[in-house]
């Protein structure tokens, strides 16, 4: 019984079919199907029910895939134990935002490949929430505030953002001095997210209303600029905004808490050596 071959059941079981389980692990579909018809010949039992809609795990099959994943995961381990220091191999996926990732995480995802030339980064750039679980990735890359999850997160560095709004929508509607205020404003949100503020040890929470909503920063920014309404951006899309007048900080009395950027990964005692190299990569880039 090969190790890939348990990897690429787990694979193929997690992501539903032979198709995005061969994107995953960037194989050919007819490399997936062998070696699942290996491995199931070789137990003498099947595990998966193949359907028009992908592969479905039959009764064996589920039960076999918690023992493959184990072995799979304690495999990993055992090979980076006895990798010579610093050096990885394999495959690392990664998730990233699309308004930070290109221009902030790129080069250090790039530096780690140097570092590392038997090492395959796969990063995939969206600011759409990716599920790291049901989508296959190692880890993600996560800016802002983080929701409750089960993920384990580590923060590498903060990140701080404004209240902003354009000369000509303050001229027009006048600017906020409370939170509660900022209620009577159009707000440029991503969906229907609640914004915090700070008053001395306080934390105010405020559910602001707008008809313009993007999920992405830089759209957000672009939006504030024409003077639709008042956004609250991380510091580096706004910068160069501030400094040529096109935006102007508002509310500035109650600022908004420090957000952070994180690398997220699935629970799990042990995590991998590339993640944690990342990991360190970006704290100190950041610092």
């Amino acid at each position: 019984m090969e190790i890939e071959d348990l990897h690429t059941f787990v694979e193929v079981a997690d992501a539903g079919g032979v198709s995005p389980a061969a994107r995953r692990l960037g194989v050919s579909k007819s490399i997936v199907s062998r070696r699942l018809v290996r491995l199931e010949a070789d137990l003498g039992i099947q595990l998966l029910a193949r359907t028009t809609r992908g592969a479905a795990l039959t009764e064996a099959g589920t039960v076999f895939r918690e023992h493959a994943a184990r072995i799979c995961t304690e495999m990993d381990i055992a090979r980076e134990t006895i990798l010579p220091a610093g050096d990885l191999r394999g495959l690392l996926r990664i998730a990233a935002p699309l308004t930070f990732g290109p221009t902030h995480l790129a080069p250090v995802l790039a530096e780690l490949a140097l570092r590392h030339p038997l090492l395959h980064v796969h990063t995939r750039y969206t600011d759409r929430f990716v599920d790291i679980l049901a989508e296959g990735f190692d880890c993600a890359i996560r800016v802002g505030y983080l929701s409750d999850s089960n993920l384990i997160a580590r923060r590498v560095a903060p990140l701080h953002g404004k209240l902003v709004a354009s000369p000509d929508y303050v001229r027009v509607h006048g600017a906020p001095e409370t939170p509660e205020q900022l209620l009577a404003h159009q707000a440029l949100m991503q969906g229907t997210e609640s914004w915090r503020f700070t008053d001395g040890d306080r934390t105010i929470t405020v559910h602001p209303q707008g008809r313009f909503k993007a999920d992405n920063g830089v759209a957000l920014a672009a939006a504030a600029v024409a003077g639709l309404g008042i956004a609250v951006l991380p510091d580096f899309l706004v910068e160069e905004h501030l400094a040529s007048g096109a935006l102007v900080a508002v509310m500035t009395n109650y600022p908004a808490p420090a957000g952070g950027i994180h690398v997220v990964r699935p629970p799990g005692q042990h995590p991998a050596r590339k993640i944690r190299v990342l990991t360190e990569l970006l704290i100190a880039h950041f610092r």
